[in-house]
This record gives C-alpha cells, structure tokens and sequence, in this order.
C-alpha cells in the first residue's frame, strides 16, 4: 500500500473527528486556538492509537486469515464507509448543546475520541493483512486528524456546520473505494 492510498485511509478515517471537531467549534463564543490544540492532540492520538492496536490483533490471527485478506479488508472498509454515508444521511436533527462555560469537558473528549476512532482500530487489522508498514501509518493517520481535526474547530468556528455532511460523505466514499481498489487488486483485475 503507497503513501497515497494510506493519506486517503487517513483522510476518510479523520472524517468523523473532523465533523464533531466542526461541532466543538461552533461552540466557541471565541476560537481559543488553545483548545483547539487540545482537540487535535486527543483525536489524533486515538486515531493512531487504534489501527496499532488492530494490527497487534490481526498479526495474532495472521496466518489463519492470510487467505482470504483482501476480502477481509473490502468488507471491513466498505462496511466503515457505508456506515458513514448511513450516518451523513440519516442525522438525527437534534439541536447542538454548547457548555456554558466553554471549558473542556476531558471526559467528554475522551468519549468523542473512542467513538469516533474505532473505525481505525478495524483499519489497522486489515493493515496486519496487507503487510502495511505500521509505524509510518500510523503515524500519518494520527498527524492527518490531529491537523484535521484543529482545522475542524477553527472551521467550525468560523463558518457552522455547513461542511460536516459533505465531510462525512467524502469519508465514506473514500474507504469504499480503497476497500474495492484492494479487492480488485488481490484478484488480479487492476495491476
């Protein structure tokens, strides 16, 4: 798996952290690039935290899986994205609860964290199976959210929640896609 197709996993990947890192932002009476930080760091860190604690997993049952990887990793990528695109089309309406003394709830944070990571914790079994480099993946999935994620609140911030939709269809299309390019790829369709 190339740089490329990695940046693109880590972009659908951070969608999520992205789109409640909008919601964060809308909170802000001020942009308080401070807490914006301490976002970033939290969703990022579980972001990478999560594909390396499904690659330890996935190598334990490597070489009972080998066989039959590359569906394996379309199911799981394609059952991500759709989940995304389910959860983008069927928004719950319900109106944004903003703290009133806009501090950070740390417990909260580390909640939306686990939640919106544990999409990458399936990715990082698939990467046991493809034989992806884990550190530098890992890596780039942490430092894409972490960046995603402050642009997200000063996004949010700045303009509303205009854009967390779109940033959840484009996720989930990504991975879908990825999913079916590894699929066609193991049975020899696309070189």
């Amino acid at each position: 798996m190339g740089f490329v197709e990695l940046f693109l996993i880590a972009i659908g990947l951070s969608m999520d952290a992205f789109a409640v890192s909008i919601c964060k932002g809308l909170c802000m009476k001020r942009l308080n690039m401070r807490q914006a930080v301490i976002i970033g760091l939290f969703f990022g860190v579980f972001q990478a935290v999560m594909p390396l604690l499904g690659w330890f997993l996935g190598k334990q049952f490597e070489s009972f899986i080998t066989p039959i990887d590359h569906w394996i990793a379309f199911f799981l990528l394609a059952f991500i994205g759709a989940k995304m695109l389910f959860d983008a089309f069927h928004e719950d309406g319900e109106e944004l609860s903003c703290p009133v003394d806009q501090t950070i709830n740390y417990r909260e944070l580390v909640m939306l964290a686990i939640a919106t990571s544990i999409d990458a914790l399936a990715v990082g079994i698939t990467f046991a199976f493809l034989q992806v480099s884990i550190i530098p993946a890992v890596t780039l999935i942490g430092v894409t959210t972490f960046v995603l994620s402050v642009l997200g609140v000063v996004i949010g911030h700045t303009v509303g929640s205009r854009y967390e939709k779109v940033a959840s269809i484009v996720g989930g299309v990504v991975l879908i896609l990825i999913g079916l390019k590894i699929l066609l790829e193991h049975l020899g369709y696309i070189g």
